[in-house]
């Protein structure tokens, strides 16, 4: 069977990733430098051979996935299981507040502990099922093929851990830019990385946050 080319996209920024303010399932618009993220991303991506775009249906992501569909004549297609992690009554909220005002899950989502799950909210390891689900079915869909996943960063992240076989609760040693190309293959076999974190057409303007 022939791999299947996926190059997977966090969102452009928004206001709330510059506020460290947690988004969740939210649904929070680009800002200016986000609309502008995507419109240098889909012209680093005019001339690649895009089968198909699949996008979170929370309209950062929806927005950011739009420009490179206009730019590459690529089929849209948006897919609520591309969303980003839950996080219950931490939505809304900064770190700083989540530090202040519930300091016994603070500790348990700095810790990483893999089974828990803020009130209301999706834990790492539910989120790492729910991921590891979703590409297979859309990378399944196009062997031999390239498509773009364009999500967020908590769905990034368990992308490169799946590619990488880190564990979900080891520390993130690797950036998840908005907007950065990130390059890998999928086979039945599961998913290998290419390349990760490429922001050269934004011109260093990228931002990394832990926040989706």
């Amino acid at each position: 069977m022939h791999a299947t080319r996926i190059i997977a996209i966090r969102h452009g920024e928004t206001a709330w990733n510059v506020d460290t303010r947690i988004q969740g399932h939210l649904d929070i618009p680009l800002n200016d430098t986000g609309l502008w993220q995507a419109r240098q991303l889909a012209r680093a991506l005019a001339d690649e051979p895009v089968a198909a775009i699949y996008t979170s249906d929370l309209q950062r992501a929806r927005a950011t996935a739009q420009a490179v569909a206009d730019t590459t004549g690529a089929p849209l297609t948006p897919e609520p299981d591309l969303r980003e992690r839950s996080f219950g009554h931490f939505q809304g909220r900064t770190f700083a507040q989540i530090e202040a005002e519930l300091p016994e899950d603070a500790l348990r989502w700095r810790k990483r502990d893999p089974h828990y799950a803020p009130e209301g909210g999706e834990s790492l390891t539910s989120l790492r099922t729910r991921i590891d689900s979703t590409v297979h079915r859309l990378a399944a869909r196009h062997p031999g093929e390239l498509v773009v996943l364009v999500a967020h960063g908590g769905v990034l992240d368990v992308i490169y851990r799946l590619a990488t076989g880190q564990e979900i609760q080891a520390p993130r040693t690797w950036q998840l830019a908005n907007a950065a190309i990130n390059r890998l293959l999928w086979t039945p076999q599961g998913l290998s990385l290419v390349g990760w974190a490429d922001t050269q057409h934004l011109d260093n303007a990228a931002r990394d946050e832990t926040t989706a």
